[in-house]
């Protein structure tokens, strides 16, 4: 049985958007850390209703805070719990991404999923195995996890954005061209942008390069 999971929101009210951006968030964050960026990216993407939920499980020792899955190096977990917790965590996301789609009444093709960290993780995991492809996945800060099945288990191939900070010291900006080479040979179109001198966050250049590739794929023209 999948878990409920909570979200916050920004935007087009429910019902009248045209277009979503479902922020995932990275490891003991909250939806609340990303859907700030409504604040800048909205006046840019009328029509846009942006979405941020929770991850499904508390994150220990820290308040406030959620994980997508256990992370062994971090919190001691083993690997076939965070196996086991990831593949748990997908069946949740794909059960409230079709809960969300259906009310609100957008075409997966109009859909941006935005994340960071570990939500990028998700991010990457998830949407080529939807049946239905989404206009495209934005990744900050993150990696492509099991690159091995991609090829063999992808359906869907939406484009595919990713950026990274060159002194990111939590996850390496290694992990930037280890995803794209894996996403371009598994028949993915792939964009990237390095955000120089910037640790694990998203700097303004990056946001910039994330908004002007959304716009894109959404169709939102004429706009300054």
């Amino acid at each position: 049985m999948t878990r409920v999971l909570e979200s916050g929101r920004a935007g087009a009210a429910r019902g009248k958007a045209d277009h979503l951006v479902i922020f995932l968030h990275g490891y003991g964050a909250n939806g609340a850390d990303l859907l700030g960026l409504a604040q800048p990216l909205g006046p840019h993407m009328p029509g846009t209703a942006f979405l941020a939920p929770d991850a499904p499980e508390r994150c220990e020792g820290v308040p406030f805070g959620f994980q997508w899955f256990p992370i062994p190096w971090i919190d001691g977990s083993s690997e076939e719990q965070s196996e086991a917790g990831m593949r748990r965590a997908v069946d949740d996301l794909n059960a409230w991404l079709d809960a969300v789609l259906a009310e609100e009444g957008v075409a997966p093709e109009n859909v941006i999923l935005f994340g960071f960290s570990q939500g990028t993780m998700m991010a990457l995991h998830v949407a080529p195995r939807r049946p239905a492809p989404v206009a495209g996945v934005v990744g900050f800060s993150g990696r492509l996890l099991a690159p091995e099945t991609l090829e063999d288990e992808a359906v869907s191939r939406p484009p595919v954005l990713l950026v990274h900070g060159d002194a990111d010291d939590v996850v390496p900006v290694e992990s930037l061209p280890e995803a794209g080479n894996a996403l371009s040979g598994a028949g993915f179109e792939v964009y990237a942008h390095v955000m120089k001198g910037t640790g694990h966050g998203i700097a303004p250049d990056g946001l910039s390069v994330a908004l002007a590739f959304m716009r894109e794929r959404l169709g939102i023209d004429g706009l300054d």
